[in-house]
């Protein structure tokens, strides 16, 4: 099951700032009935001839003064919670938490996974692996224009903007797929931009670690061999790149272990071969605007070519 809503907490950023907006719906409820509880009584009292009005003056005066006081106290006590909220979504205490860089482009995510080993470092993209229990620290940037990293499960919004850096620590405490999205709207397929966070045990997350930063398998049949030496000499490997492979572009998502990922597109398609093979014709009627143009390209040869990616785990 997939997850992505603000109110199901999965973290402890998420479960602060859900707890944050309870609070703010008590509050704010309690102030909404409280104003219509005084405005029945104000209007069934102004329907009765008052006897003595420069007493009522000093009431309403009184009533007034006290009203603003309370909404002064309300706003502090709102304020100080949000505060408390921030400073705390913001630190953490573990000496070892992994570092992932994140760039948005339009309309794609780019994960690379950082480590003091350089043998360790692989890249990615449209989708997250991560321990649970361990924090994960976020450098996020953008490539081209303002986009927005949301995982509502995990953590809030925090934006990527061009030529700047941000940062931001997240920490799942349960396994699980968790739906993100970019949330600042940046082109024509910003809703199609989405990526998948998925929490797994740290030992499924080291053996997923260990599979993505092997090279490419090897072409192992004479079909995928065929499928290679397409990829290869095709415009796709001008902006893809395959690991192990001469194929080394750098515009657009790694394709190393495509065959891995559970969705196509940045979430725009689940990962079979036939909604592979429809993104590799025309991904222009999928995606409409994409920088991925269309290929025309012979059906025994797409069939080696979908041999070969999909044989990449």
């Amino acid at each position: 099951m997939m997850l992505q809503s603000a109110l199901d907490p999965a973290g402890p950023q998420s479960a602060r700032i859900s707890h944050l907006w309870w609070v703010f719906l008590a509050v704010c409820t309690v102030v909404y009935v409280l104003v219509l509880v005084l405005l029945f009584i104000g209007v069934a009292r102004g329907r009765r001839p008052s006897a003595a009005p420069r007493a009522s003056e000093a009431g309403l005066t009184r009533a007034v003064a006290a009203a603003t006081a309370a909404t002064v106290v309300t706003l502090f006590v709102l304020l100080a919670a949000s505060v408390a909220t921030g400073r705390a979504v913001s630190e953490h205490d573990d000496p070892d938490p992994l570092y992932i860089k994140l760039t948005g482009h339009q309309w794609w995510w780019q994960a690379q996974y950082k480590d003091p080993s350089p043998d360790r470092q692989f890249e990615t993209a449209n989708e997250i692996h991560i321990p649970v229990g361990r924090p994960v620290i976020f450098i996020v940037g953008s490539a081209d224009v303002i986009h927005s990293f949301w995982v509502p499960s995990l953590h809030g919004k925090v934006d990527l903007i061009p030529t700047h850096e941000n940062t931001l620590w997240l920490r799942a405490d349960r396994a699980g797929t968790y739906r993100g999205q970019c949330a600042e709207f940046c082109g024509l397929q910003h809703a199609h931009m989405a990526l998948l966070v998925v929490a797994e045990p740290p030992a499924a997350f080291e053996a997923w670690r260990r599979d993505q930063i092997a090279p490419a398998r090897a072409a192992d049949t004479p079909e995928r061999r065929h499928g290679e030496r397409l990829f290869t000499s095709l415009p796709c490997a001008l902006c893809h790149a395959i690991r192990g492979t001469p194929a080394g572009g750098r515009t657009a998502p790694d394709l190393t272990h495509i065959a891995s990922r559970l969705t196509l597109a940045a979430g725009t398609l689940p990962n079979t071969r036939g909604h592979l093979a429809a993104w590799i014709v025309d991904p222009q009627r999928i995606k409409p605007g994409n920088a991925m143009p269309e290929n025309l390209i012979a059906a025994e040869d797409l069939q080696s070519l979908l041999d070969y990616l999909g044989g990449m785990p």
